[in-house]
């Protein structure tokens, strides 16, 4: 496009091209996509493997509680101990604005442990309880 020199209007009329714009946009949304996934990389866990839920996109902003198999809990990437584990949730629930808490246990872990767990979260007042497992690969 170039400029249009209009029938009968005064001066020059210029005209915004936004293919750039566009090409721009769309090239920062790939690079933020492909980037995302990988900017949670947290503890290193063995998760339990399922059929395909919902993807959930874990970044550092959510709240994220990992339990590793030999009963470490690990709030993002900071080690927290049982007894200040409810704490220091409800704490992030504040600063990040959340409610729900996103639960990687390890498959090792006995499933008496995160039972347990659920039900002190649920008791404290934590209602939104999501598990992350892997999912299962096609046979």
């Amino acid at each position: 496009m170039g400029m249009n020199m209009g029938s009968g209007k005064k001066g020059p009329v210029s005209e915004i091209n936004v293919t750039p714009l566009v090409d721009v946009m769309l090239v920062l949304l790939v690079i933020f996509m492909v980037t995302a996934p990988m900017l949670f990389s947290g503890i290193n866990l063995k998760l339990p493997k399922t059929q395909k839920v919902s993807t959930v996109g874990l970044r550092q902003e959510l709240v994220i509680l990992s339990i590793t198999e030999s009963e470490k809990f690990y709030l993002g990437k900071k080690v927290v101990s049982s007894k200040d584990l409810v704490p220091a949730i409800l704490k992030q629930f504040k600063q990040n604005k959340t409610d729900v808490v996103y639960v990687r246990a390890d498959y090792n872990l006995r499933y008496e442990k995160v039972a347990k767990l659920i039900a002190n979260l649920k008791k404290a007042g934590v209602s939104n309880i999501a598990l992350v497992t892997e999912v299962e690969k096609a046979k």
